[in-house]
């Protein structure tokens, strides 16, 4: 089996080895498989374990490079998918006690793109039941209980893609994809210490996953670096006209030289350095630090501010009519009572309450949020902030209490559909990551995996490996 040193490495990297033939995409496979086995369990890491397929993959891209034929950057590199991505032949349980045994007899566009592109799927992530879709107050809500947090395993490493966040941390697989409808991809990044991305609305099909909320849902991967993040989503991006929400497209294809391209102008920083209220002070200190960074290397940067507004409620009041008109079936037919959180048993009979009134003067207030975010954009390429304002929560923790601040920046780019990036910046005194917040204007993907990339190659955060044996 391959040791650390290469399950470690990141796809850039991993691909590098595997077309100059140094490594074969099925002793990757099988080292990964052999240590999502071993230290999957310990993490609640996996609903599934996909080998049977993995294996089949893993040979089918070595003999396609024996015969000269490449399929590109992420041909033979392991990934693992959330389980609310439809997987043709395995079980698709969204997290959830009510659908434990539920399966499709079609894959997830995402899936079937990164399968065209020659990557090979060792495992179904675990995740928050419903993708948090019925609330839900503690980390073990899931099929699977909580996820454990690689660099210490007595902390949680956030929802709903928890066990996409412990997979890439842990080295389990080359990197993993999340899903998104207000934090689910960026606060597991920055919980683990990893590198992840929200891509522009619409610009990633939803088709074959779960839906939450079907005006704010986002499916992203998450990685070792944001060159990764950008040759991922290069596969992924693209126009389906299976989902409603996909953009036309020439808007949603994405090249990762754009990546490059935008590096070579200098990049004008909004830091949002005030945005959280109370931060830990080792997380304020981290952020700072890492816009001296970015400044050190070119970025023009200044203070910014998000305009005021009640963005939180309208946040809420989006997710809990549409996840109620998701979960409806579920809700009346009482089966909410078989899931694992007591919370969940009773929310979705709560939001079915909200009123058309109250949406829609929501979705009013959510154009106005809109147009004044854009307009910030006329003078920034990207905002910076702290991803979260404090690290890894303990696994057994209340997160209605633990968890009650505010969060502007994840409701604000949710709701205006903006792509965000996540990087570790450096770890507090309890030996948790940190992780710096990248947000740019819709469509502006490139600006902000160029950021992340300016930031990580004046530092090495993304290169510590938690103390998981």
């Amino acid at each position: 089996m391959l040791g650390e040193d290469i399950l470690f490495l990141d796809v850039t990297e991993l691909s590098r080895r595997i077309h100059a033939r140094k490594i074969t995409s099925l002793e990757l496979t099988e080292s990964y498989l052999d240590r999502s086995r071993r230290l999957g369990p310990q993490l609640n890491a996996y609903v599934t374990i996909t080998e049977k397929l993995a294996l089949e993959q893993a040979r089918r891209a070595d003999a396609e490079l024996q015969a000269g034929h490449s399929r590109g950057p992420l041909h033979g590199i392991p990934y693992a998918a959330k389980d609310l991505l439809a997987v043709r032949g395995y079980p698709t349980t969204w997290g959830a006690r009510p659908y434990a045994h539920q399966q499709f007899d079609y894959d997830a566009t995402v899936i079937r793109r990164l399968e065209q592109a020659g990557a090979v799927l060792i495992g179904k992530a675990a995740m928050i039941e419903l993708a948090g879709g019925m609330n839900y107050r503690y980390a073990s809500a899931s099929i699977t209980g909580a996820a454990k947090n690689p660099w210490n395993t007595g902390f949680w490493t956030c929802g709903s893609s928890s066990g996409s966040g412990a997979i890439v941390a842990g080295a389990l697989a080359a990197f993993a994809l999340g899903t998104e409808t207000w934090g689910s991809i960026l606060c597991p990044s920055s919980f683990c210490g990893v590198s992840g991305l929200r891509p522009t609305y619409g610009r990633v099909s939803r088709y074959g996953a779960m839906a939450l909320a079907y005006s704010m849902d986002k499916i992203g991967p998450l990685a070792r670096s944001a060159e990764d993040l950008g040759t991922i989503l290069q596969v992924i991006a693209a126009h389906d006209p299976k989902d409603a929400g996909s953009l036309p497209a020439a808007e949603a294809a994405f090249h990762a030289s754009s990546v490059a391209a935008r590096r070579a102008r200098p990049l004008r920083v909004g830091y949002l350095g005030k945005m959280w209220e109370k931060p830990m002070p080792e997380v304020a200190a981290a952020a700072d630090a890492a816009v001296h960074v970015l400044a050190a290397n070119g970025a023009h940067v200044e203070e910014a501010a998000f305009p005021e507004g009640p963005w939180d409620e309208i946040g809420n009041i989006t997710v809990a009519v549409e996840g109620a008109s998701a979960f409806y079936s579920l809700i009346s037919s009482g089966r909410v009572a078989e899931l694992t959180d007591p919370l969940g048993h009773v929310a979705g009979y709560s939001n079915l309450t909200i009123g058309a009134n109250d949406y829609h003067r929501a979705q009013r207030i959510r154009r106005l949020l809109q147009e004044k975010i854009d307009a910030m954009y006329e003078r920034y390429d990207v905002l910076v902030a702290a991803c979260q304002p404090v690290t890894a929560t303990p696994i057994g923790a209340n997160l209605e209490t633990e968890l009650t601040f505010s969060d502007p920046i994840g409701v604000i780019g949710n709701l205006c559909g903006l792509p965000a990036v996540s990087v570790p910046c450096g770890f507090a005194k309890n030996g948790l990551p940190v992780g710096l917040e990248f947000l740019g204007r819709v469509l502006d993907d490139a600006n902000v995996l160029a950021a992340a990339a300016l930031y990580q190659q004046h530092t090495t955060w993304q290169k510590r490996r938690p103390p998981l044996t």
